[in-house]
């Protein structure tokens, strides 16, 4: 195994087993699992329906970016294409989008390339509407935050903070926007690529109803997250404090496999700015991900198998 692949499949998987140390040594066992055993699991079936939904208009909106090629995929084919990459992503980190492109390539013979590059443009999307999430969170939160950076703020920081976001602004100005070559280059070509994809839903024939399901999808993680909540009893999360969690999971899940191990430090630490207990916090955290993992896992390995049987005459 080359050293790429041990960064990118051994290494995350080790700090998630350090993190999943980390996180229970933080609470016991016995008491995880009697959370776990009093929890009220209608709210948690609620949160796994809004999730599911969230993947099955993940799954139609994708024919919006395929249409313009001139392909029209069968919707059961990308549905479980969707299931199979998040399934495939908690082997390695980000290779599903490669399995989900190299599905529909095989069933629906549409070429790899081309189908890989719509996922590319989803994930573009994916990133603005996590950044707009963050904006909401900073707005409807600012004072919170301004008084906890205030509090916490070393003026030696910020100063350095201040320059170094003065040198980077000269450099991309010098460098960057003028570069021809290289990793400046590159640098620009992302920022000019995140534009033209963000931009580009603006073009399609069926952009409202791609909008539509963009903020349908995000509206649907941020509802499993939020309903989930009351499935501890007496766990009391403000509305801040749900955005604050629910970006902080989110990032978990990107930084380590479906963010194994540093999804529940990651959640716990978010709800501690809100003064919330350690105990509940980190058995929801344990609870949230869990669940989701146990459907991605199921959801995914069903569609997995069913994938041959679904297409047989093709």
């Amino acid at each position: 195994m080359g050293i790429k692949n041990f960064f990118k499949i051994i290494l995350p998987l080790a700090l998630g087993g350090f993190l999943v140390w980390y996180s229970l040594s933080n609470i016991s066992i016995d008491i995880l699992l009697k959370y776990f055993k009093e929890a009220n699991y209608s709210w948690i079936f609620l949160g796994l329906f809004f999730g599911l939904l969230s993947h099955l208009s993940r799954a139609y909106r994708w024919k919006f970016l395929l249409e313009p090629m001139g392909y029209k995929p069968d919707f059961g084919n990308s549905v479980m294409a969707v299931l199979v990459a998040y399934l495939v992503n908690f082997a390695v980190p980000r290779a599903g989008e490669v399995s989900r492109a190299a599905v529909m390539a095989n069933y629906e013979n549409i070429p790899f390339e081309k189908g890989f590059g719509t996922i590319v443009a989803e994930r573009i999307t994916d990133l603005i509407m996590m950044l707009i999430v963050i904006t909401i969170t900073l707005f409807v939160q600012f004072d919170f935050i301004y008084e906890l950076l205030i509090k916490n703020s070393d003026p030696t920081k910020i100063g350095i903070i201040l320059v170094a976001l003065s040198i980077g602004f000269y450099l991309f100005s010098r460098y960057v926007k003028k570069a021809t070559s290289g990793i400046g280059l590159k640098i620009k070509d992302f920022i000019a690529g995140l534009i033209e994809g963000a931009t580009s839903v603006f073009k399609m024939k069926h952009k409202w109803a791609f909008i539509f399901h963009t903020l349908f999808i995000w509206l649907m993680y941020v509802c499993m997250f939020w309903v989930t909540i009351p499935a501890i009893e007496g766990l009391y999360v403000p509305f801040g404090g749900i955005l604050i969690g629910f970006i902080a999971g989110g990032f978990s899940i990107a930084a380590t496999n479906g963010g194994i191990g540093l999804y529940p430090v990651a959640v716990t630490t978010a709800f501690a700015l809100f003064g919330i207990a350690e105990e509940p916090a980190t058995a929801f955290g344990w609870i949230m991900w869990t669940t989701q993992t146990a459907m991605i896992i199921a959801f995914g390995g069903f569609a997995f198998l069913v994938l041959p049987i679904y297409n047989k005459n093709k």
